[in-house]
C-alpha cells in the first residue's frame, strides 16, 4: 500500500519547461497535501506595494527546500516567464549577501550585467546596483523566485520586487520578523501514514507493509521528519537483512540521553588538536529542544498525526545548530558509521571544498583518487540522501552539495578522525587543481599564450574556448571562496598565490571579469604579502588597488592606496614603484579638480623618472604637468613642458606620441590665441564704447550749455523791453 501511494517527480518536473535552475527534487515522495495548499492559498493573498510573499519555514531536516521546489514546480504553467533560483547561506552557514543574490538572478533572467561597486563606493545607505537593477528587470514579468534558506530580512528585503504578477518564495529556518504581511507556513513532521509512505518508496513497499508496528515506531523514533527517515531508509537498503523494528531501536538507543558511548555523538568531544576549521565552522552548545521550541503560529498548516509543531530559531553565527537528541542527529551517525571507508572519507573530505559544493574534479583532488572514482562515491553518497544533487556545471559534469543539516557534524568528524597533515594535503591538492583547471581555462581562451605546460588528464579538461569561458564565470564565486579560505587558514599561501595569480590572468579573458573580483584578488595578495614580509608585494597590490579605484571613479580612496604604496615603497627601496606611486597621487589630484597640487605631485614624479632614466615616463609626465599648468591658466609655462616632452619624443622616435604632444600644443595655442584675439577684440570694444560714451557726454554737455545760453539771452530780452510793452502783454 505505501509503495502505491508515494509519487515521484517525473512528471512534475516537465511542467512548465522552466524550472533547470531548480536544485534536483527528490525521487520519492509522500505526504504535505495540507502545506501545499496552504503554500498556494498565501500566494494568492494579495499584497501591497510589492509582490506576494510567501514564507516557508522549518527546522533542519524538515523538508522545507524539497517541498518549495515541489511547490514551484508544480505552478510553474503560471510563471512563463521563468523559475529562478538561489541559496542565500553556505552549508557552513555563511551569510549570501543580498547584491551577490541579485546579481546571481540577473544572470539567470539573461538581463544585462551589473558593474559591482568596488568597497567604499556609495554611502551605507546607497541602494545595491544589482537588486535595483533586478526590480527593474522583473517590471511586467510573471516570474517565481525560490529564495533558499534565508537567514534574516535584511537579506530578502532588497529582493522584492514591486511587480505584482512575481512571486518570492523563501524558505528560512526561523521567522523573518522585519517584513509586513506575512503569514509563514511553518513545518512540522510528516504524519504516520506519510511517514510510511515515504519509506515505502525508498526501501520498498513489501518490507515496510508486512512490518506496520515497525514503521509506525521507526516514524516515532525519527520524529517523523523528512530527512531523518530518509537517511533511515537508507541505512535499510544497506542492511538488507535488518527489520525495520531493529532500525528504531537503533535510532532510540542512539537519542537516549545517557551520555556519548563510544563512536556516538561527536559533537562534544574536543576538536582534535592542529586541525583547523573551515572557514565559517564554528560550533556552538546545543540549545535544549525545549528552549528552541515555541508555539505553532495560528493557522500553520500540518498534518493529521504529526508532531507538534514548533517555530524553528536560527542560530545568530554559522549553520542552524541540530542537538545531539535530535533525530536527525541519530540517523545520520547510524548510516554513517554503516558507510565504507572510502565514502566515509569522501564525505568528511567534501567539508573542505569551497561553498561545500564538489564535482568529479574537485573531489577527486580532495581525496586522491581517479576521477572516475570519485564520481561514483559521490552518486553512491547521493543516493544515501547524504549529499544533495545540484544543477551540473557549463560542461555538464554532476555536482554535489553536503546539506547545511549535516555539515557541523562533519565537520566534528573531520577533525576527530583525519590527521592534520592529511587535511592539509588534501587542500593542497584541492588548490593545485583548481589552478591547472584555471590554467587549462586561460589556455584555451588566449591559444597565443602557448599550451599549459602541466595538462590535466583527459577525462578532467575542459573542451572548448566557450566551455572554459563558463566554468570561469560559472565557478568564479567558488574559485574565489577557495583562495579567500585558504589565505584565511594561512598555512597554504605558495599554492592561494599561485591559483591568486592563475585567477588574475584568466578572469579578464573572459570579458566579463568585474572589476569587485579583481578587487578582493588583490587584497588576498596584499593579506599574503604583509603576512609573509614581502614589501615589494605589498606595494604591487596596494598600486593595484588604487588602479582599480581609480577606473572606478573613487579617486580619494585611490589616493589612500596609492600613499600607502608610496610609504611601502620607499621602505623597500623601489624606485620605480616609489615614482608609479607619486604619479598615481598626481592623477587623484588633477581628477579632483585640485591642478595646483596635481602639478606638484606630477613634478616630484618626474625628477624621479629621469633620475631612474625612463624617457618614455618623462615624457607622459612632463604632458601631464603640462596639462595641470593649462588647468591653472600657466599657459607659458604649459608651452614650455609640451615642447619639452616633444623633444623627448623626438629622441625615442615615437611618432605617434609626437603626434599627440604636438596636437595638444596646437590646441594650447589656439586656445592662447583665441583667448588673446577675444582680449584685443573686447579691449577695441571697451575702447569704442569709451568713446562713444565720451561724444554722448560732450552731446550732453554742448546741449546744456546751448539751453542755458538761450534761457539767459530770453531773461536778458526780458529786462530790456519797455515797461508799457511789459504792461500790455501783461493785460493781453
Amino acid at each position: 500500500m505505501a509503495r502505491k501511494t508515494a509519487t515521484t517527480d517525473a512528471g512534475l518536473a516537465e511542467a512548465g519547461g522552466c524550472d533547470r535552475l531548480l536544485p534536483a527534487a527528490p525521487a520519492v515522495w509522500a505526504g504535505r497535501g495540507r502545506e501545499l495548499a496552504a503554500l498556494a492559498a498565501a500566494a494568492a493573498r494579495p499584497a501591497r506595494g510589492r509582490c506576494p510573499v510567501v514564507v516557508l519555514a522549518g527546522r533542519p531536516g524538515s523538508g522545507r527546500t524539497s517541498l518549495a521546489v515541489r511547490y514551484a514546480r508544480s505552478v510553474a504553467a503560471e510563471y512563463p516567464d521563468g523559475l529562478l533560483f538561489a541559496r542565500l547561506s553556505a552549508p557552513d552557514g555563511g551569510r549570501v549577501p543580498p547584491g551577490q543574490a541579485a546579481r546571481l538572478l540577473l544572470e539567470q533572467l539573461g538581463a544585462e550585467p551589473v558593474e559591482v561597486g568596488l568597497p567604499g563606493a556609495g554611502g551605507p545607505d546607497a541602494p545595491e546596483p544589482a537588486a535595483v537593477a533586478l526590480r527593474e528587470a522583473l517590471a511586467g514579468k510573471r516570474v517565481l523566485l525560490l529564495l533558499d534558506d534565508v537567514r534574516d530580512a535584511g537579506q530578502l528585503a532588497p529582493l522584492l520586487c514591486d511587480e505584482p504578477g512575481c512571486l518570492v518564495l523563501a524558505t528560512t529556518a526561523g521567522p523573518l520578523t522585519g517584513i509586513e504581511d506575512i503569514d509563514p507556513v511553518i513545518l512540522g513532521g510528516l504524519g504516520l501514514t506519510s511517514s510510511a509512505e515515504l519509506l515505502g518508496g525508498l526501501v520498498g513497499g513489501t518490507r515496510i507493509s508486512c512490518d506496520p508496528v515497525g514503521a509506525a515506531e521507526l516514524a516515532e523514533a525519527c520524529g517523523a521528519g523528512p530527512a531523518a527517515l530518509r537517511l533511515m531508509a537508507g541505512w535499510l537498503r544497506g542492511n538488507a537483512k535488518a527489520a525495520v523494528t531493529d532500525a528504531a531501536q537503533e535510532l532510540n538507543a542512539l537519542a537516549r540521553p545517557a551520555g556519548p558511548r563510544a563512536g556516538g555523538p561527536v559533537e562534544d568531544r574536543p576538536p582534535k588538536k592542529g586541525v583547523r576549521r573551515p572557514k565559517g565552522a564554528r560550533t556552538k552548545p546545543a540549545r535544549p529542544a525545549a528552549a528552541q521550541a515555541s508555539p505553532p503560529a495560528p493557522g500553520a498548516a500540518g498534518e493529521a498525526g504529526a508532531e507538534p509543531v514548533a517555530e524553528p530559531v536560527p542560530a545568530e553565527t554559522g549553520p542552524v545548530p541540530v542537538p545531539d537528541t535530535d533525530p536527525l542527529s541519530g540517523a545520520f551517525l547510524l548510516l554513517y558509521r554503516s558507510l565504507p571507508a572510502a565514502e566515509a572519507r569522501m564525505l568528511r573530505t567534501l567539508t573542505l571544498a569551497p561553498a561545500q559544493l564538489a564535482d568529479a574534479r574537485t573531489a577527486s583532488a580532495l581525496v586522491g583518487c581517479p576521477a572516475p572514482e570519485a564520481a561514483a562515491l559521490l552518486r553512491r553518497l547521493a543516493e544515501c540522501e547524504l549529499l544533495d544533487t545540484e544543477p551540473p556545471a557549463a560542461d555538464g559534469t554532476l555536482r554535489y552539495r553536503i546539506p547545511g543539516r549535516l555539515y557541523a557534524r562533519l565537520v566534528r568528524l573531520l577533525e576527530s578522525t583525519d590527521r592534520p597533515a592529511e587535511v592539509q594535503l588534501a587542500r593542497a591538492r584541492l588548490l593545485e587543481r583548481l589552478v591547472r583547471l584555471t590554467d587549462s581555462a586561460r589556455a584555451l581562451l588566449d591559444p597565443g599564450h602557448g599550451p599549459v605546460t602541466d595538462p590535466l588528464p583527459g577525462v578532467l579538461r575542459l573542451r572548448s574556448a566557450a566551455q572554459a569561458r563558463q566554468w570561469l564565470l560559472g565557478e568564479r564565486e567558488l574559485l574565489l571562496t577557495a583562495v579567500a579560505d585558504a589565505i584565511g587558514l594561512a598555512d597554504l599561501d605558495g599554492s592561494a598565490g599561485r591559483l591568486v595569480t592563475a585567477l588574475l590572468r584568466a578572469l579578464p579573458m573572459t570579458g566579463a571579469a568585474a572589476p569587485a573580483d579583481l578587487y578582493r584578488l588583490h587584497e588576498l595578495v596584499l593579506e599574503v604579502a604583509e603576512r609573509g614580509g614581502a614589501p615589494r608585494r605589498v606595494t604591487a597590490a596596494l598600486l593595484n588597488l588604487g588602479d582599480l579605484q581609480a577606473a572606478s571613479g573613487s579617486w580619494a580612496r585611490a589616493a589612500e592606496h596609492y600613499r600607502a604604496a608610496l610609504e611601502s615603497a620607499r621602505d623597500s627601496l623601489d624606485e620605480p614603484a616609489c615614482a608609479r606611486a607619486l604619479e598615481g597621487v598626481a592623477e587623484c589630484h588633477r581628477a579632483l579638480g585640485d591642478p595646483v597640487r596635481a602639478a606638484d605631485w606630477y613634478g616630484r614624479a618626474l625628477a624621479l623618472r629621469q633620475s631612474l632614466g625612463d624617457p618614455r615616463a618623462e615624457a607622459r609626465l612632463l604632458a601631464r604637468t603640462a596639462e595641470a599648468h593649462t588647468a591653472q591658466r600657466r599657459f607659458e609655462e604649459a608651452d614650455r613642458e609640451y615642447r619639452a616632452a616633444l623633444a623627448v619624443l623626438r629622441r625615442l622616435d615615437d611618432g605617434y606620441g609626437r603626434a599627440a604632444v604636438t596636437a595638444a600644443l596646437v590646441r594650447l595655442r589656439e586656445r592662447v590665441g583665441a583667448e588673446r584675439a577675444e582680449a584685443v577684440r573686447l579691449e577695441a570694444l571697451r575702447a569704442e564704447t569709451l568713446r562713444a560714451e565720451t561724444l554722448r557726454t560732450e552731446a550732453l554737455r554742448s546741449e546744456a550749455v546751448r539751453t542755458e545760453a538761450v534761457r539767459v539771452e530770453a531773461v536778458r530780452l526780458e529786462a530790456v523791453r519797455p515797461a508799457g510793452e511789459r504792461d500790455r502783454v501783461t493785460s493781453e
